[in-house]
């Protein structure tokens, strides 16, 4: 599976007094969420249906998302030997409304944009988990976040690669990659991450989309630095075709700058107890 295995992992270095409770909560949801890349997968195939290359690649990516989700949950059951994956996983895809997994065609409006969307994607998970990587002092979950955020970058520069193919031909302007980045900037509001929280952490009562996302936002937010932002911004810019250097670019990095921090700084607001 990709450049690494389960087996690559050091598991017998884990140190349960470096496993604070809150990490726990956050590498359980991010479990939930890891191991969907196989739908995704398929929505992928269906929409570049004819592209052989590109289905190819794509299935390898689904494979390696669905490793990472693997290897995050035997973390979290290792810090938590109570937690049950499977039904966590059951309840979360039977709560969450995935996007029509069998569309033939991107909902995004072309493959060049669902690729650019991809592209944004890939900038937030790989920041994430280098950004875990560095907040943690549990030798094992080190581990694995430093693996996935390779992988992350990588899959960056697969999506990145094949959207300029595309580009070439559907040649969509800077204005319409920016938007279609912000637009997928914005989803990270959406349910996806607020309800794999909830689900996996046995959250009483009924669904509160608000509360979960804050209770996940003021946990995992907070572990950015400054670098983190700064590489997944110029990774955003490279995307939709800005240098960080020219005037639209230094707008467009203030822009995506003070959206993080705005939403940081409310999800430690609005964080519930749990």
């Amino acid at each position: 599976m990709g450049h690494w295995t389960l087996d690559d992992i050091d598991w017998a270095a884990f140190d349960r007094t470096k496993a604070d409770v809150d990490t726990v909560r956050i590498i359980k949801a991010a479990s939930l969420v890891e191991h969907n890349g196989d739908l995704y997968g398929r929505y992928l195939a269906n929409v570049f249906s004819g592209d052989e290359d590109f289905v190819a690649a794509a299935e390898q990516w689904a494979v390696e998302e669905v490793q990472h989700g693997i290897a995050l949950a035997r973390w979290a059951n290792m810090a938590d030997p109570d937690w049950d994956f499977k039904a966590s996983r059951q309840r979360f895809c039977e709560g969450y409304q995935q996007v029509d997994m069998e569309a033939a065609s991107s909902v995004r409006g072309s493959r060049c944009a669902e690729l650019i969307a991809r592209c944004i994607v890939e900038v937030g998970t790989s920041s994430y988990y280098s950004a875990l990587a560095d907040s943690t002092d549990e030798p094992v979950l080190k581990q694995i976040c430093k693996q996935i955020a390779a992988d992350e970058f990588r899959h960056y520069k697969l999506f990145y690669e094949h959207m300029k193919r595309y580009n070439a031909d559907e040649s969509l302007n800077t204005v319409a990659r920016i938007k279609v980045a912000l637009v997928r900037m914005a989803e990270g509001e959406d349910d996806e991450l607020a309800f794999a929280y909830y689900a996996a952490n046995d959250i009483e009562g009924p669904y509160d989309r608000k509360a979960c996302a804050a209770a996940h936002g003021s946990k995992a937010l907070t572990r950015y630095q400054p670098g983190h932002i700064k590489l997944a911004t110029n990774m955003t810019m490279k995307a939709v075709g800005l240098k960080p250097q020219s005037r639209l670019g230094g707008w467009f990095g203030r822009i995506v700058w003070r959206l993080f921090d705005w939403r940081r700084g409310r999800m430690v607001k609005q964080a519930p107890a749990f």
